[in-house]
């Protein structure tokens, strides 16, 4: 049970990492880093958890889509943006597999959709 804990905690640093690069790189999402670290510190620690959510990179990044209320347009096309160029690079590799590219094309669709549709768009200042 220890070691499933350690192991929450350690990943919830790489997301808190990788989430922070994010919310400077342009071309890296923070949101699913950060989604991945208040995943496992909510999991692995009472005290890390609370650390976690009061930090201003949770509150400027996640707070209000984990609170129901959704994702600023920004945060959504930034994010789609990421998604499509990555999925691109996977797309132009699979030239030899049809199917691994007809997975990808759906998986892709189904994520566009579900951030258009399936997430609300906030005002900017509602953050």
């Amino acid at each position: 049970m220890k070691l499933k804990k350690i192991l929450y905690v350690v990943l919830g640093c790489i997301g808190v990492a990788l989430g922070a690069l994010g919310a400077v790189l342009p071309l890296l999402p923070a949101f699913p880093f950060l989604l991945l670290a208040a995943f496992c510190f909510a999991r692995s620690s009472e005290r890390m958890n609370r650390w976690f959510t009061g930090t201003k990179l949770y509150k400027n990044n996640l707070e209000s889509y984990v609170k129901g209320r959704g994702m600023t347009r920004k945060t959504k096309v930034k994010i789609m943006v990421t998604v499509t160029l990555l999925m691109s690079v996977g797309f132009v590799m699979m030239d030899q597999v049809p199917v691994g590219r007809i997975v990808l094309a759906c998986v892709w669709v189904f994520h566009i959709l579900y951030f258009m549709l399936g997430v609300k768009t906030i005002p900017k200042g509602q953050t």
